[in-house]
Protein backbone atom coordinates (compact mmCIF):
# COMPACT_ATOMS: atom_id res chain seq x y z
CA UNK A 1 0.00 0.00 0.00
CA UNK A 2 0.93 3.33 -0.24
CA UNK A 3 -0.77 5.86 2.71
CA UNK A 4 -0.08 9.65 3.41
CA UNK A 5 0.28 11.07 6.91
CA UNK A 6 -0.46 14.69 8.06
CA UNK A 7 -0.67 16.66 11.09
CA UNK A 8 -2.69 19.61 11.81
CA UNK A 9 -3.91 21.82 14.51
CA UNK A 10 -1.65 23.33 17.39
CA UNK A 11 2.12 21.59 17.81
CA UNK A 12 1.31 19.15 20.50
CA UNK A 13 4.45 16.84 22.09
CA UNK A 14 4.46 13.88 20.67
CA UNK A 15 3.58 13.98 16.70
CA UNK A 16 6.91 12.99 15.55
CA UNK A 17 6.64 9.92 17.85
CA UNK A 18 3.43 9.12 15.78
CA UNK A 19 4.98 9.52 12.71
CA UNK A 20 8.05 7.42 13.82
CA UNK A 21 5.57 4.44 14.40
CA UNK A 22 3.46 4.96 11.48
CA UNK A 23 6.64 5.03 9.27
CA UNK A 24 8.58 2.41 10.87
CA UNK A 25 6.26 -0.42 11.17
CA UNK A 26 4.42 0.36 7.84
CA UNK A 27 7.98 0.13 5.88
CA UNK A 28 9.66 -2.37 8.06
CA UNK A 29 6.86 -5.18 9.00
CA UNK A 30 3.72 -4.15 6.10
CA UNK A 31 6.12 -3.10 3.58
CA UNK A 32 4.03 0.01 2.60
CA UNK A 33 5.42 3.22 0.83
CA UNK A 34 4.56 6.47 3.11
CA UNK A 35 4.00 10.05 2.43
CA UNK A 36 4.20 13.14 4.53
CA UNK A 37 2.04 15.93 3.43
CA UNK A 38 2.97 19.47 4.79
CA UNK A 39 1.33 21.99 7.01
CA UNK A 40 -1.67 19.99 7.68
CA UNK A 41 -4.74 20.16 5.39
CA UNK A 42 -2.45 22.80 3.20
CA UNK A 43 -0.84 19.63 2.09
CA UNK A 44 -3.00 17.76 0.54
CA UNK A 45 -4.65 20.35 -0.79
CA UNK A 46 -1.91 22.10 -2.67
CA UNK A 47 -0.07 18.72 -3.26
CA UNK A 48 2.80 19.77 -0.92
CA UNK A 49 4.60 16.55 -0.09
CA UNK A 50 7.67 14.13 0.64
CA UNK A 51 8.65 10.49 1.05
CA UNK A 52 9.08 9.72 4.78
CA UNK A 53 11.88 7.11 5.14
CA UNK A 54 13.03 4.70 8.13
CA UNK A 55 16.31 7.42 7.70
CA UNK A 56 14.45 10.57 7.37
CA UNK A 57 12.45 9.98 11.01
CA UNK A 58 15.82 8.66 12.65
CA UNK A 59 16.20 10.73 15.73
CA UNK A 60 12.66 12.52 16.27
CA UNK A 61 11.43 10.52 18.66
CA UNK A 62 12.31 13.11 21.80
CA UNK A 63 11.76 16.22 19.57
CA UNK A 64 8.78 18.25 20.23
CA UNK A 65 6.57 19.64 17.35
CA UNK A 66 6.29 17.65 14.06
CA UNK A 67 8.70 17.59 11.39
CA UNK A 68 5.87 17.81 8.96
CA UNK A 69 4.54 20.97 9.66
CA UNK A 70 0.88 21.88 10.64
CA UNK A 71 -1.83 24.61 9.83
CA UNK A 72 -5.36 25.12 10.59
CA UNK A 73 -6.10 24.97 7.25
CA UNK A 74 -9.88 24.10 7.02
CA UNK A 75 -10.38 22.32 3.94
CA UNK A 76 -13.87 23.13 3.64
CA UNK A 77 -13.38 26.41 3.72
CA UNK A 78 -11.25 26.14 0.09
CA UNK A 79 -13.85 25.69 -2.57
CA UNK A 80 -13.80 22.52 -4.20
CA UNK A 81 -11.41 21.29 -1.43
CA UNK A 82 -12.40 17.64 -0.75
CA UNK A 83 -12.56 17.06 -4.21
CA UNK A 84 -9.11 18.71 -4.69
CA UNK A 85 -7.89 16.31 -1.72
CA UNK A 86 -9.55 13.19 -3.55
CA UNK A 87 -7.80 14.04 -6.90
CA UNK A 88 -4.02 14.63 -5.30
CA UNK A 89 -4.10 11.16 -3.91
CA UNK A 90 -5.51 9.83 -6.46
CA UNK A 91 -2.42 11.37 -8.32
CA UNK A 92 -0.16 10.22 -5.68
CA UNK A 93 -1.59 6.34 -5.97
CA UNK A 94 -2.16 6.70 -2.08
CA UNK A 95 -4.49 4.16 -0.52
CA UNK A 96 -5.79 6.28 2.07
CA UNK A 97 -4.52 8.81 4.62
CA UNK A 98 -4.00 9.43 8.37
CA UNK A 99 -4.30 12.54 9.71
CA UNK A 100 -3.13 13.59 13.38
CA UNK A 101 -5.09 16.09 14.90
CA UNK A 102 -7.41 17.68 17.35
CA UNK A 103 -11.26 18.24 17.08
CA UNK A 104 -11.08 20.27 13.85
CA UNK A 105 -8.57 18.07 12.31
CA UNK A 106 -10.33 15.57 13.08
CA UNK A 107 -13.45 16.71 12.27
CA UNK A 108 -12.52 17.67 9.02
CA UNK A 109 -11.24 13.84 8.27
CA UNK A 110 -14.46 11.93 9.51
CA UNK A 111 -16.39 14.59 6.67
CA UNK A 112 -14.35 13.98 4.15
CA UNK A 113 -14.88 10.03 4.72
CA UNK A 114 -18.66 10.00 5.13
CA UNK A 115 -19.64 12.56 3.20
CA UNK A 116 -17.02 11.97 -0.05
CA UNK A 117 -15.95 8.42 0.11
CA UNK A 118 -12.39 9.39 1.42
CA UNK A 119 -10.53 6.66 2.40
CA UNK A 120 -9.32 8.35 5.81
CA UNK A 121 -8.57 7.46 9.63
CA UNK A 122 -7.06 9.69 12.76
CA UNK A 123 -5.21 9.83 15.30
CA UNK A 124 -5.94 11.63 18.69
CA UNK A 125 -4.08 14.75 19.75
CA UNK A 126 -4.52 17.67 21.53
CA UNK A 127 -2.70 19.23 24.45
CA UNK A 128 -6.23 20.39 26.09
CA UNK A 129 -7.74 16.25 26.41
CA UNK A 130 -10.46 17.17 24.93
CA UNK A 131 -11.25 14.55 22.43
CA UNK A 132 -14.19 12.14 23.08
CA UNK A 133 -14.21 8.80 22.88
CA UNK A 134 -10.72 8.44 24.11
CA UNK A 135 -9.79 8.41 27.73
CA UNK A 136 -6.14 10.79 27.53
CA UNK A 137 -4.89 12.13 24.63
CA UNK A 138 -0.81 12.39 23.84
CA UNK A 139 0.44 16.24 24.64
CA UNK A 140 -1.72 16.34 27.87
CA UNK A 141 1.05 14.90 29.88
CA UNK A 142 3.96 17.15 28.91
CA UNK A 143 1.21 20.28 28.75
CA UNK A 144 0.41 19.31 32.72
CA UNK A 145 4.17 18.91 33.64
CA UNK A 146 5.21 22.22 32.08
CA UNK A 147 2.01 24.11 34.07
CA UNK A 148 2.86 21.89 37.22
CA UNK A 149 6.58 23.41 37.73
CA UNK A 150 5.84 26.78 36.45
CA UNK A 151 3.10 27.09 39.45
CA UNK A 152 6.04 25.41 41.88
CA UNK A 153 7.78 28.03 40.42
CA UNK A 154 5.51 31.16 41.30
CA UNK A 155 4.72 29.72 44.60
CA UNK A 156 8.11 31.06 45.77
CA UNK A 157 7.73 34.43 44.34
CA UNK A 158 4.60 35.11 45.49
CA UNK A 159 4.97 34.19 48.88
CA UNK A 160 7.95 35.96 48.73
CA UNK A 161 6.57 39.26 47.64
CA UNK A 162 3.23 38.66 49.32
CA UNK A 163 1.16 38.43 46.07
CA UNK A 164 -1.68 36.68 44.74
CA UNK A 165 -0.12 35.22 41.57
CA UNK A 166 -2.58 34.75 38.36
CA UNK A 167 -1.49 31.51 36.03
CA UNK A 168 -3.40 31.31 32.76
CA UNK A 169 -3.11 27.63 30.97
CA UNK A 170 -4.28 26.47 27.89
CA UNK A 171 -7.75 24.85 27.67
CA UNK A 172 -10.59 26.73 25.43
CA UNK A 173 -13.59 24.56 26.04
CA UNK A 174 -12.25 22.02 28.62
CA UNK A 175 -10.14 22.96 31.85
CA UNK A 176 -8.54 19.80 32.30
CA UNK A 177 -4.50 21.05 32.62
CA UNK A 178 -5.89 23.80 34.55
CA UNK A 179 -7.87 21.54 37.04
CA UNK A 180 -4.63 18.89 37.42
CA UNK A 181 -2.50 21.47 37.47
CA UNK A 182 -4.08 23.65 40.24
CA UNK A 183 -4.58 20.15 41.82
CA UNK A 184 -0.85 18.86 41.51
CA UNK A 185 0.40 22.85 42.31
CA UNK A 186 -1.24 23.50 45.34
CA UNK A 187 -3.58 26.37 43.13
CA UNK A 188 -5.83 28.28 45.44
CA UNK A 189 -8.67 28.90 43.13
CA UNK A 190 -8.95 27.06 39.70
CA UNK A 191 -11.33 28.25 36.86
CA UNK A 192 -12.43 26.45 34.43
CA UNK A 193 -14.52 26.82 31.14
CA UNK A 194 -17.01 24.55 31.98
CA UNK A 195 -17.62 26.52 34.74
CA UNK A 196 -18.45 30.64 34.48
CA UNK A 197 -16.82 31.67 37.37
CA UNK A 198 -18.38 34.62 39.84
CA UNK A 199 -15.21 37.16 40.50
CA UNK A 200 -16.59 38.08 44.15
CA UNK A 201 -16.30 34.39 44.97
CA UNK A 202 -13.08 34.30 43.72
CA UNK A 203 -12.09 37.59 45.76
CA UNK A 204 -13.48 36.00 48.93
CA UNK A 205 -11.58 32.68 48.16
CA UNK A 206 -8.42 34.94 48.41
CA UNK A 207 -9.53 37.12 50.96
CA UNK A 208 -10.24 34.14 53.33
CA UNK A 209 -6.77 32.74 53.12
CA UNK A 210 -5.36 36.19 53.79
CA UNK A 211 -7.60 36.13 56.90
CA UNK A 212 -6.28 33.06 57.84
CA UNK A 213 -2.62 34.01 57.69
CA UNK A 214 -1.55 33.43 53.98
CA UNK A 215 -0.43 36.33 52.71
CA UNK A 216 0.14 34.86 48.59
CA UNK A 217 -2.32 33.24 46.63
CA UNK A 218 -2.09 30.70 43.32
CA UNK A 219 -4.92 31.45 41.00
CA UNK A 220 -5.28 29.16 37.80
CA UNK A 221 -7.03 29.69 35.09
CA UNK A 222 -7.82 28.08 31.70
CA UNK A 223 -7.75 30.56 28.77
CA UNK A 224 -11.54 29.74 28.10
CA UNK A 225 -12.42 30.15 31.33
CA UNK A 226 -15.35 32.93 31.33
CA UNK A 227 -17.01 34.75 34.30
CA UNK A 228 -21.03 34.76 34.92
CA UNK A 229 -23.06 36.92 32.70
CA UNK A 230 -22.96 40.49 34.07
CA UNK A 231 -20.13 39.95 36.35
CA UNK A 232 -17.09 41.31 34.26
CA UNK A 233 -16.52 42.44 31.16
CA UNK A 234 -14.83 40.67 28.62
CA UNK A 235 -13.22 41.26 25.07
CA UNK A 236 -13.61 38.64 22.14
CA UNK A 237 -11.10 38.39 19.29
CA UNK A 238 -10.15 37.43 15.38
CA UNK A 239 -11.71 33.90 14.50
CA UNK A 240 -9.82 31.32 13.05
CA UNK A 241 -11.09 29.24 9.62
CA UNK A 242 -12.74 26.80 11.99
CA UNK A 243 -14.15 29.38 13.54
CA UNK A 244 -12.52 29.49 17.36
CA UNK A 245 -11.98 32.55 18.92
CA UNK A 246 -8.48 33.66 19.23
CA UNK A 247 -7.97 33.26 23.42
CA UNK A 248 -5.90 35.27 25.80
CA UNK A 249 -6.28 38.05 28.10
CA UNK A 250 -8.65 36.42 31.06
CA UNK A 251 -5.48 36.15 33.16
CA UNK A 252 -4.56 39.64 32.86
CA UNK A 253 -8.21 40.24 33.23
CA UNK A 254 -8.31 38.77 36.55
CA UNK A 255 -4.96 40.70 37.44
CA UNK A 256 -6.74 43.98 37.20
CA UNK A 257 -10.13 42.82 38.39
CA UNK A 258 -8.73 40.91 41.98
CA UNK A 259 -6.09 43.65 42.89
CA UNK A 260 -8.86 46.60 42.39
CA UNK A 261 -11.55 44.39 44.51
CA UNK A 262 -9.24 43.11 47.25
CA UNK A 263 -6.44 45.73 47.30
CA UNK A 264 -3.86 42.84 46.89
CA UNK A 265 -0.78 43.13 44.82
CA UNK A 266 -1.70 40.94 41.77
CA UNK A 267 0.61 39.41 39.13
CA UNK A 268 -0.55 37.22 35.79
CA UNK A 269 1.76 34.93 34.27
CA UNK A 270 0.18 33.60 30.70
CA UNK A 271 2.33 30.45 29.99
CA UNK A 272 0.73 30.52 26.44
CA UNK A 273 2.97 28.05 23.54
CA UNK A 274 5.11 27.41 26.14
CA UNK A 275 3.06 24.83 26.75
CA UNK A 276 3.19 23.26 23.56
CA UNK A 277 6.78 22.99 22.97
CA UNK A 278 9.64 20.95 23.92
CA UNK A 279 10.55 17.55 24.42
CA UNK A 280 7.42 15.34 25.08
CA UNK A 281 7.52 13.24 28.84
CA UNK A 282 7.88 9.73 28.36
CA UNK A 283 4.20 9.02 29.01
CA UNK A 284 3.36 11.46 25.98
CA UNK A 285 6.23 9.51 23.69
CA UNK A 286 5.15 5.70 24.65
CA UNK A 287 1.05 6.74 23.86
CA UNK A 288 1.61 8.19 20.65
CA UNK A 289 4.10 5.09 19.71
CA UNK A 290 0.90 3.40 20.68
CA UNK A 291 -1.27 5.14 18.93
CA UNK A 292 0.71 5.36 15.84
CA UNK A 293 0.93 1.47 15.62
CA UNK A 294 -2.78 1.21 15.75
CA UNK A 295 -3.19 3.63 13.51
CA UNK A 296 -1.04 1.86 10.35
CA UNK A 297 -2.55 -1.34 12.01
CA UNK A 298 -5.92 -0.14 10.77
CA UNK A 299 -4.71 1.38 7.55
CA UNK A 300 -3.29 -1.72 6.66
CA UNK A 301 -6.98 -3.21 7.25
CA UNK A 302 -8.26 -1.19 5.46
CA UNK A 303 -10.44 0.10 8.92
CA UNK A 304 -11.08 3.83 7.20
CA UNK A 305 -13.33 6.09 9.32
CA UNK A 306 -11.67 5.33 12.48
CA UNK A 307 -9.20 6.36 15.16
CA UNK A 308 -7.65 4.51 17.69
CA UNK A 309 -8.51 5.69 21.41
CA UNK A 310 -7.10 4.93 25.06
CA UNK A 311 -9.83 2.63 26.65
CA UNK A 312 -8.51 2.26 29.89
CA UNK A 313 -4.96 0.84 29.41
CA UNK A 314 -5.90 -0.79 25.90
CA UNK A 315 -6.30 0.63 22.74
CA UNK A 316 -9.09 0.05 21.00
CA UNK A 317 -10.68 1.51 17.19
CA UNK A 318 -13.25 3.71 17.67
CA UNK A 319 -15.58 5.54 15.01
CA UNK A 320 -13.91 9.09 13.83
CA UNK A 321 -17.72 9.99 14.17
CA UNK A 322 -17.83 9.35 17.91
CA UNK A 323 -14.38 11.06 18.58
CA UNK A 324 -15.88 14.28 17.12
CA UNK A 325 -19.34 13.73 18.21
CA UNK A 326 -18.77 16.03 21.65
CA UNK A 327 -15.96 16.99 23.47
CA UNK A 328 -14.77 14.87 26.19
CA UNK A 329 -14.98 18.24 29.39
CA UNK A 330 -14.73 18.14 32.86
CA UNK A 331 -17.47 17.50 34.95
CA UNK A 332 -18.68 18.59 38.06
CA UNK A 333 -17.51 15.89 39.89
CA UNK A 334 -14.53 15.66 38.70
CA UNK A 335 -13.91 19.24 39.49
CA UNK A 336 -15.42 18.47 43.36
CA UNK A 337 -12.03 16.82 43.99
CA UNK A 338 -10.34 19.98 44.10
CA UNK A 339 -13.45 22.15 46.05
CA UNK A 340 -12.00 21.11 49.31
CA UNK A 341 -7.98 23.33 48.79
CA UNK A 342 -9.65 26.07 47.06
CA UNK A 343 -9.31 29.23 49.45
Amino acid sequence: MRLGVLTGGGDCPGLNAVIRAIVRKGIDHYGHAIVGFRDGWRGPLLNQHEELTIESTRGILPRGGTILGTSRTNPFKREGGPEQIGENMESLHLDGLIAIGGEDTLGAANRLHAEHGLSVLGVPKTIDNDIGATDVTFGFDTALQVATEAIDRLHTTAESHHRVMVVEVMGRHAGWIALYSGVAGGGDVILIPEQPFDIEHVCRLIGRRHSRGRVFSIVVVAEGATPKEGTMEITDGDTDEFGHVRLGGIGHRLEREIEDRTGFETRATVLGHIQRGGTPTAYDRVLATRFGIAAIDAAHDGRWGTMPALRGTRIELVPLAEAVAELRTVSPEEYAVAEPFLG
